[in-house]
């Protein structure tokens, strides 16, 4: 089983920036995909940002191009996701996600809050 726990949430002016971690534990081996999911209050959790195993460029969502920027460091089992330019609609609660070789994302850590005030 493979346990992920994000860090790195704050309150944040408009047009400030974050850094959000995710740290995998356990059978990290078994990790293809890392991606960042968020969830604002009264909305369906949405895609952000995901990035392959062997890392790259990584996908963004169109309202997040630009702006945020996801990376990993598998030697440290860790994505994170910069964020800059924060606009008050990227408050949300931010979670990370993983893949297995199936390429769904099935392991969810706990998530962390992003609050971005006008």
């Amino acid at each position: 089983q493979v346990q992920l726990v994000e860090s790195g949430g704050d309150v944040v002016q408009a047009g400030g920036s974050l850094r959000l971690s995710c740290a995998a534990s356990g059978r990290t081996s078994s990790i293809y995909h890392m991606g960042w999911f968020r969830q604002a209050p009264g909305k369906e959790r949405e895609f952000v940002a995901g990035i392959s195993r062997s890392g790259g460029s990584g996908v963004y969502a169109d309202s997040v191009k630009g702006r945020f920027t996801i990376s990993r460091d598998n030697a440290k089992n860790t994505v994170y996701l910069q964020m800059n330019s924060l606009k008050p609609e990227d408050t949300a609660v931010y979670y990370c996600a993983v893949t297995g070789q199936s390429g769904t994302y099935n392991v969810w850590g706990q998530g962390t809050q992003v609050t971005v005030s006008s």
